[in-house]
């Protein structure tokens, strides 16, 4: 998981906070819910009805609210309440950890109203659906992959909006965590002897996630893995990039050390 427990209390805030905003309850209408049964499937007032499913939202039953909402648009599906329960309905499935059904039920939302003020907010709940089940580098990259797409697609869509800076700092972390992976693999291969495709992953690293904390290893690796495969050439110039861009590193003076006793020719760095 990546900055998932030190992010989850202030994005719990925005997100609360962009619900509220999303999705205004008419006046009066709170006081004429009374004891609405929890049952999602019997027939009421749409008043009634989405009165019941916000009770249950704010008594922290996120999955009946959830299913109340969606027997908002399954009863009522004409009446203006029944834009509003969509997107409550994809917010209560977020907060419940079904993060398929948020997808889902943010995806229909935006099928239907595209152009709606409340997009950015159903783009936002799609994009950390997916940033929730991101894994430990060891697994599957699949969702990182999913979060990457649907946060760059958000800011593009919606670049000024909060979500947008919310996605932003995200994607940062995603990179580096994708840059965690082609690490992880790219030190599998070199204990295994396999130089060439381990000096591949580290290049990757350097050419698509260059801005991240991985960034100094990634050269030192480049540095070994070119130093086992005969081009000290090119050793020498990753060392140098090392040495110009992170010269206090802990990195930088193992790669000099290294260039110093298996190339002593090449320049210096």
């Amino acid at each position: 998981m990546i900055a998932r427990n030190t992010a989850r209390s202030p994005l719990k805030l925005v997100l609360l906070a962009a619900a509220g905003a999303a999705v205004v309850l008419t006046a009066g209408c709170a006081g004429r819910g009374g004891k609405a049964r929890d049952t999602a499937f019997v027939a009421r007032d749409v008043d009634t009805l989405y009165t019941a499913a916000k009770n249950k939202l704010d008594a922290g039953d996120t999955k009946t609210a959830a299913a109340l909402f969606d027997e908002v648009e399954r009863q009522h599906p004409y009446s203006p309440w029944a834009r509003r329960a969509q997107l409550m309905s994809a917010f209560s499935y977020y907060a419940a950890r079904d993060y398929t059904k948020s997808i889902q039920a943010s995806q229909r939302f935006l099928s239907i109203h595209p152009g709606n003020r409340d997009a950015p907010y159903a783009y936002y709940l799609i994009a950390l659906s997916y940033y929730e089940q991101i894994s430990d580098v060891a697994r599957d990259q699949k969702n990182t992959l999913l979060a990457k797409d649907a946060l760059t697609e958000l800011v593009r869509r919606y670049p000024a909006t909060r979500y947008a800076d919310d996605a932003r700092i995200k994607l940062d972390l995603v990179n580096d965590h994708l840059a965690g992976k082609e690490m992880d693999i790219g030190r599998y291969y070199e204990r295994a002897g396999r130089w060439l495709a381990a000096n591949a992953r580290f290049r990757n690293v350097i050419e698509g996630y260059q801005t991240t904390s991985h960034t100094p290893e990634a050269l030192f690796r480049l540095v070994e893995t070119n130093l086992a495969l005969g081009i000290p050439e090119e050793a020498q110039k990753s060392a140098a990039v090392l040495g110009s861009n992170y010269p206090g590193s802990e990195w930088y003076k193992k790669a000099f050390a290294l260039m110093n006793k298996h190339a002593p020719d090449t320049k210096a760095i």
